[in-house]
Parts: structure tokens; C-alpha cells; sequence
């Protein structure tokens, strides 16, 4: 339905990754990458804020993958 911000899923898998199966450096760059995608102004309609960029959910999910990519490389 497009409703449900991926972010705070994305964001319990780099938990679940670090605390659970002790890959800290993993979980570090999916953290880095939800951080640059909220830096850059990018939000849902959840979270939208004057001034900030409103984009789907999926689109969300979408530049989380992309700028973790960028990381990665």
C-alpha cells in the first residue's frame, strides 16, 4: 500500500546485524545510508517536513539500496 516507512525496518536489520550476529561494520553502512537519504531531505509523507522532498515509500527503500551501494564500493 505504500504506507509503512521502510525505515525503521532497514534500520532494525542493521540491529539485528550488529548485536546478533556481530557484523558492526555492516550494520554501520546501512545506518550511514539511512542517514545520508534523511541528509539529503528525502522523507515519506510520515515524516515530511517543510522544506524536505516527499517520496514513496518504495522510492525510500529505493535510495537507502543506492547510497548503500556507494558506501559498499
Amino acid at each position: 500500500q505504500g504506507i509503512a516507512n521502510p525505515m525503521a525496518m532497514i534500520q532494525s536489520f542493521a540491529m539485528c546485524l550488529k548485536y546478533s550476529f556481530d557484523m558492526g561494520e555492516d550494520a554501520d553502512l546501512i545506518e550511514q545510508a539511512c542517514k545520508n537519504v534523511l541528509d539529503a531531505g528525502l522523507r515519506t509523507a510520515d515524516i515530511m517536513e517543510a522544506g524536505m522532498t516527499k517520496i514513496s515509500t518504495t522510492q525510500m527503500g529505493e535510495n537507502v539500496a543506492k547510497e548503500l551501494d556507494k558506501l559498499a564500493a
